[in-house]
């Protein structure tokens, strides 16, 4: 039966409950970005360690060049590649921090891992790879696998570097090439570079006081220590654990922490929304029938269902912005507290419940799908530990402090997150005339399609600011391959030698960005979190374009049609 409707004092009472919670989050962490690093040397070096691979190989330092070299070997490069492979371009390079190819799926193997996105819909060149996925939503195993799978199909492996990290990338004018450092003495050069590295890749930690000298074991979620907890967690079954943050690797590891640890205590700052996952093995009739192109059909229809009808278009523009704006609020209130309803029902404990209840808005923080992490909270060796707002601010020998109160721990985990949608997370990036990406980007970040910035020629950046955000992420990825693809093969094709956006393209995007930015203060009125830069104030230029993924791939199209006008050539 529907729900008896509310009247608009309901949610005005609600918003202000919101309201409240996230000041009082800024009052306690006023510092916003700066309360994390991801400086990870001296004491907290060995948070960023691999332990999934042995020690580099050696090997002497390249001096080469390539056509096509990417930083980074996730999804963005795997299917950027293939694209290009189909276009003939054979010199291709990954550079590679980890020890393989993954991205993500390489560095996040904490038990629990999987995807939050239906697995038909955010593994790429299923259709290529004539692959069709296992469940409706794949674990981190599987997904691994299927990056190792794409780079042997086009042969990424060969010229692939492993162990290395890109500390330099200069753009040479009198060559018209990209001169590339690492970490491992390497000089290579490249005629394109595209920055593959992840929108969440370098892991970052708190600064909580005394954390160096806990005495027990810990490690970052993303460097998760099998050695330590074995590879089932059999290891814990005597131990005291302990995990700091609530997002979204917690939400997924603490059910199995839960099921194996002697005690777990989860230290809570914020409550992530928990809705249901319908998860089921994936129907072998219905794989059996696919026929070619049953990817691309439903990457359409996804497309699709950001097209608004004449009807629904009128029906808009008869709405006042103010009336728009509260309807999506109170649907969004509404959702909210079905996920609240959600909690009563599965939470035993009415204080527990109470804690792990949301109060922001929808995707104000990265929704979290999960049918096991609410009921582990009933299992009599799970304590939440609600910090009501404030984290664990010291750290003691034996575990965190709050209120007084050490919690006395074997081992405590790190669920604290990436740094976000950084372009050069190990890289300092030198376009014409020396001038530093971070130096052009200081007054606000400048590019057309969040993918090329004037001054950098042959440069592309993929997952960055000023691209569409989608969920699923792999869609927009699809369409800046495709992009970056049909660019450097038009490039070749018309016997150029370089591309670079003009400064009037450039100007054109930014104004659009801006434009679909900053229409309500929902990003201001939101809980502290990374979507919203932890709650600091930002230019409106320095985010995601929001005009729908459906205009961001007409865009593209756009810009493509007309590469004389919105691009210099040599």
């Amino acid at each position: 039966m529907p729900r008896e409707k509310q009247p608009q004092s309901y949610y005005d009472d609600i918003k202000k409950k919101f309201a409240a919670e996230r000041d009082l989050r800024l009052a306690y962490r006023p510092e916003g970005l700066s309360q994390f690093t991801s400086d990870l040397t001296g004491d907290l070096a060995h948070y960023a360690t691999d332990p999934f691979a042995s020690d580099a190989p050696q090997r002497e330092p390249i001096s080469d060049t390539v056509e096509v070299l990417f930083i980074g070997g996730g999804f963005s490069a795997l299917l950027t590649s293939a694209r290009l492979r189909e276009k003939g371009v054979e010199s291709i390079r990954i550079v590679e921090r980890g020890g393989d190819v993954g991205g993500t799926w390489y560095w996040n193997r904490y038990p629990g891992v999987a995807c939050d996105v239906v697995s038909y819909d955010y593994l790429p060149l299923l259709d290529e790879m004539d692959y069709v996925p296992v469940n409706h939503y794949s674990r981190g195993p599987e997904i691994l696998g299927h990056c190792q799978a794409i780079a042997k199909k086009y042969n990424l492996y060969e010229l692939a570097v492993f162990h290395t990290t890109v500390t330099e990338t200069r753009w040479d004018e009198d060559e018209a090439l990209w001169h590339l450092k690492t970490d491992r003495g390497d000089h290579m050069r490249a005629q394109f570079v595209i920055c593959a590295n992840g929108t969440l890749s370098k892991p970052k930690l708190s600064k909580i006081e005394g954390m160096e000298n806990f005495a027990g074991h810990s490690f970052h979620t993303s460097r998760w220590d099998y050695e330590y907890t074995g590879e089932e967690l059999e290891n814990l079954h005597d131990k005291v654990v302990g995990i700091i943050g609530t997002g979204a690797s917690a939400v997924q590891a603490v059910p199995e922490l839960g099921k194996t640890a002697k005690a777990l205590y989860v230290f809570q700052r914020t409550p992530s929304s928990i809705d249901i996952r319908d998860d089921w093995p994936t129907d072998p009739n219905w794989a059996r029938k696919l026929e070619p192109g049953w990817q691309a059909k439903r990457r359409e229809r996804v497309l699709a269902l950001s097209d608004v009808s004449p009807e629904e278009q009128a029906r808009r523009a008869a709405m006042s912005q103010e009336e728009k704006l509260r309807k999506q609020e109170n649907a969004n209130i509404d959702y909210m507290m079905r996920i609240h309803r959600r909690i009563d029902k599965e939470v035993k404990d009415p204080v527990t419940a109470e804690a792990l209840k949301p109060w922001y808005m929808f995707m104000c923080k990265r929704p979290c799908f999960h049918n096991e992490y609410l009921p582990t909270f009933n299992l009599p060796n799970v304590q939440l530990v609600d910090t009501h707002g404030k984290g664990i601010t010291e750290i003691g020998t034996k575990g965190p402090i709050f209120e007084g109160h050490e919690y006395e721990l074997d081992l405590l985990i790190y669920a604290t997150g990436f740094e976000v949608q950084k372009t050069g997370i190990y890289n300092r990036i030198l376009g014409k005339d020396g001038q530093d990406l971070e130096d052009k980007y200081a007054d606000g970040i400048r590019t057309l399609l969040g993918i090329h910035t004037q001054g950098y020629p042959n440069l592309f950046i993929m997952g960055g600011y000023q691209a569409s955000f989608q969920f699923n992420l792999t869609d927009m990825l699809q369409t800046q391959g495709d992009h970056i693809a049909a660019c450097i093969d038009y490039v070749r094709q018309h016997g150029h030698r370089t591309l670079d956006p003009t400064q009037e393209a450039e100007e054109w995007w930014v104004q659009e960005v801006i434009k679909h930015r900053g229409k309500t203060n929902r990003n201001a009125e939101c809980t502290p979190g990374y979507y919203n830069f932890e709650g600091e104030s930002n230019r409106r230029q320095d985010g995601n374009y929001n005009g729908g993924f459906r205009q961001y791939f007409t865009h593209q199209g756009e810009v493509r049609e007309e590469m004389e006008k919105n691009f210099v050539f040599s």
